[in-house]
């Protein structure tokens, strides 16, 4: 009778155990969205002086960084697409005087540093009369970047006044 009275109260809290073990639950689909971004270039405001050369009758060349140019790419391209940074400048400007031609401005890339996939090719334009492309991207897949700090070259033609020249040298990227 013993052994029977311990069975009664063992078999009701294994069938109270079976009763409220948990149901599993259906599972919840859950979803996220990224959107791509923007297509960007920055510049330097201000690049200073680009260098200084002795005025000669035969002229000569000057050269200087113009400080770093980055292109971010945030579009989440797709495989294969691209991108062109250009760059034009106006003639350098003297107070008073001539100028010097921007077909006798040149640009050099230089070092590109590079984040994600795709191949960067600096084109290097030896005349920024127009616009012109400095480096392109090509084979992009997802978001990438590049960065590089030009040097501006300048062939100054002989017989210039002495002065302080100025020019515009804007990038925009397509």
């Amino acid at each position: 009778m013993r052994i029977r009275h311990l069975l009664v109260p063992l078999a009701a809290v294994a069938l109270a155990l079976a009763v409220t073990h948990p149901a599993a639950a259906e599972p919840t689909t859950a979803t996220i969205t990224v959107t791509g971004g923007s297509l960007s270039i920055t510049v330097p405001a201000d690049a200073g002086s680009l260098g200084t050369r002795a005025n000669t009758v035969a002229g000569g060349a000057i050269s200087g960084p113009l400080g770093q140019v980055n292109v971010n790419d945030a579009r989440s391209a797709a495989a294969g697409s691209g991108w062109v940074a250009s760059v034009i400048s106006t003639a350098f400007t003297p107070p008073s005087g001539p100028a010097i031609a921007a077909s006798a401005v040149g640009y050099t890339a230089g070092a590109i540093t590079k984040v994600g996939t795709a191949t960067y090719t600096a084109n290097n334009p030896a005349n920024l009369t127009g616009v012109s492309p400095a480096v392109t991207a090509t084979g992009i897949t997802g978001d990438n970047s590049a960065t590089w700090n030009p040097t501006i070259n300048v062939t100054v033609p002989g017989g210039m006044a002495a002065g302080t020249y100025s020019a515009t040298i804007t990038h925009s990227v397509l």
